[in-house]
């Protein structure tokens, strides 16, 4: 089932996330939702805050994007960012802030602890677009948007599309959390 994306001003996008305890058929099927809903809004990751659920659980799939293809998708829940190495600066756009990029400075590997669909702890090394994807929907968890993140001049040329957001002035394609998609009933 594609689940509505929460947008910029909506308040579950600003609170930090509650930890899981266990995996269960219902997290299962948020999961699955949540894959669904990410691909119809041709996203590559989704933290559960941005389809209104505060718990702390992230996607990602990266493999429609050209180079990695081979890349395999990932639950992660309970993440913790253990170490980073490097930084570096990329374009980054999000499904909660439609038609709104930015260019923001991360690090560039990271070292992370999470549990996996099954609820088993892993500890692995991400670089690239994974490690960027993984902190930009970390990030969601925290409560932080990747407009936060930018520099105040480069926030300053964003600030009337923020605006029009907070204000509901959204056609984003996909279904938006209390809009009616354009030309749906």
């Amino acid at each position: 089932m594609i689940l509505p994306i929460n947008t910029y001003s909506d308040e579950v996008l600003r609170r930090k996330a509650r930890p899981l305890q266990g995996v269960d058929q219902q997290l299962e099927e948020l999961t699955g939702n949540m894959f669904e809903s990410m691909r119809n809004a041709n996203g590559i990751g989704l933290a559960a805050p941005q389809v209104g659920v505060s718990l702390r659980l992230l996607i990602v799939d990266i493999s429609q994007v050209e180079g990695y293809k081979d890349a395999s998708p990932l639950v992660v829940i309970n993440p913790n960012i253990l170490a980073v190495q490097g930084f570096n600066s990329m374009e980054e756009g999000c499904l909660s802030i439609p038609d709104v990029t930015g260019e923001v400075v991360r690090p560039s590997a990271i070292q992370l602890k999470y549990r996996d669909s099954n609820f088993e702890q892993h500890t692995g090394e991400f670089d690239g677009l994974l490690a960027r994807v993984l902190q930009h929907e970390i990030d969601h968890l925290d409560g932080t948007l990747f407009v936060d993140r930018m520099q105040r001049r480069n926030r300053r040329r964003i600030h009337k599309a923020l605006e029009a957001l907070s204000r509901g002035e959204v056609d984003a394609g996909y279904p938006i959390a209390g809009h009616e998609l354009s030309g749906e009933a």
